[in-house]
């Protein structure tokens, strides 16, 4: 059996009065979502919102139902019912009401089960793995940029510094159907994930990020840093964490750190 602690952490940031970031977390089911209301479309922070509440409800609802004996395949599908269904209800928010017009939002997704995480996302928010003390980047952003690192038109190095950062060609909401990509990985006592927004990923290099969980500090400690690194590199848009620490136990439910502050 593995036994889990969350801890959740969103902030504006310093360039932004507004936070389109959303975290949410259904405790029984262990299930935690992340969303970033989309940069430059309207009211992101709505779909951000509706993103993050929906899936908690309806997913959690049915992990519920489901209970501890439900297959990966039935796991995976569910995720991608929730999603759809979601997607469609911003999408049709945004066109009943004009000011909600063309708003969007990445999305992280995660249940975490025993041994195993089933991941689903959207989108360049990002869910990383610190493991043995190495970080590895477990989702592949859905990004302009990612298609040409893997196009070979640019470097990974070269990417850092590139304008078309926040282009994403995947996102919740803006069309009548979204294709999330699910993933499940096998969890190890001592693992540590970290599913955020771009406002961590774009202000704080791997090698910082790596080096902030590595350290002996409680959960909702390295969050802080984590946040307050992102602010210290510029804040140049809002920050979101949720980390997950997994270790071997005895049954008996993970803690749970609730959310910090926005």
């Amino acid at each position: 059996m593995m036994t889990y602690e969350f801890c959740l952490l969103t902030d504006p940031g310093r360039a932004r009065e507004n936070n389109e970031d959303s975290v949410n977390f259904d405790a029984p089911t262990q299930l935690a979502i992340l969303a970033d209301g989309m940069g430059g479309y309207n009211a992101g922070e709505i779909a951000s919102g509706m993103a993050t509440a929906f899936i908690k409800s309806e997913l959690g609802r049915w992990l519920s139902q489901a209970g501890k004996q439900a297959s990966s395949k039935d796991v995976r599908r569910a995720i991608e019912i929730c999603v759809d269904n979601a997607n469609r209800s911003i999408f049709n928010a945004a066109n009943a009401n004009p000011q909600y017009s063309g708003m969007g939002t990445t999305l992280v997704v995660g249940v975490y089960h025993d041994a195993r995480l089933m991941l689903g996302h959207i989108g360049d928010s990002r869910c990383y793995r610190l493991r043995d003390g190495q970080l590895a980047q477990i989702t592949k952003d859905h990004s302009l940029l990612q298609e040409q690192i893997d196009a070979g038109l640019i470097t990974e190095e070269q990417a850092q510094t590139s304008m078309n950062k926040n282009l994403v060609t995947r996102a919740l909401g803006v069309e009548d159907a979204v294709l999330v990509e699910v993933n499940e990985h096998r969890v190890e006592p001592g693992d540590i994930y970290v599913m955020c927004s771009d406002g961590l990923s774009d202000m704080v290099d791997d090698a910082g990020i790596a080096s902030l969980l590595a350290e002996e500090l409680p959960l909702d400690t390295k969050a802080r840093k984590l946040v307050d690194a992102a602010n210290a590199a510029g804040g140049r848009d809002n920050i979101s964490v949720v980390l997950v620490q997994a270790s071997a136990g005895s049954g008996k439910r993970g803690l749970i750190s609730r959310l910090l502050g926005k």
